[in-house]
């Protein structure tokens, strides 16, 4: 397993990042995974990353955050995948049978809520199906800090790789002095 993030291997998945979701979780964390969320998305369009958008019963729970909206608006349409799913797990969805070897990544980079639950389940089965995961962790949520730490634990348990936003922006660019490297490290200041 490499443990860095590869442009050529990786894709980015935003799990359930929803209005009623969001509106339970501590406001700080949902401040610091918006935030994160919106620098990922850059790093995902600025080196051609494909991004996978999950949304769990969007009739419950409301649709995809605005803000996060705003960031993933900047993707090429071909960047872009979209499924909406009952099952917690976003390998699990009917919607999304297939699109995991269409897009042939083999490196996935997760992030979205909640940690313990939708997060954790599709770890788990990302794993099982032999990818390489890196689980943002300033990038997910919990409602609770217990129930945060405890997804962030198991998905660790699973073989993934639990990283913060820089580590995964830095291995990304990989050198500085770049457009990319002044664009990305502006945003992460």
């Amino acid at each position: 397993m490499t443990i860095a993030v590869q442009r050529q291997r990786a894709g980015l998945l935003v799990i359930d990042v929803q209005e009623r979701l969001a509106a339970a979780m501590p406001a700080e964390l949902m401040a610091a995974l918006t935030r994160n969320l919106a620098v990922l998305c850059e790093a995902a369009r600025r080196f051609a990353l494909p991004v996978v958008v999950s949304q769990q019963y969007p009739r419950g729970l409301g649709a995809t955050i605005a803000p996060v909206e705003e960031a993933l608006a900047a993707l090429a349409p071909e960047q872009l995948h979209r499924f909406d799913k009952l099952e917690f797990s976003a390998c699990a969805a009917p919607e999304s049978t297939g699109l995991w070897d269409r897009l042939a990544r083999d490196q996935w980079v997760v992030t979205g809520m909640e940690a313990h639950v939708c997060v954790y389940q599709t770890v788990r089965q990302l794993r099982e199906r032999g990818a390489e995961v890196h689980v943002v962790r300033d990038a997910v949520a919990s409602r609770t800090a217990d129930n945060l730490a405890t997804g962030l634990a198991l998905a660790g348990r699973t073989g993934a790789v639990v990283t913060s936003t820089e580590v995964v922006v830095f291995d990304l660019l990989e050198r500085a002095g770049t457009d990319d490297f002044k664009a990305l490290t502006k945003l992460i200041r």
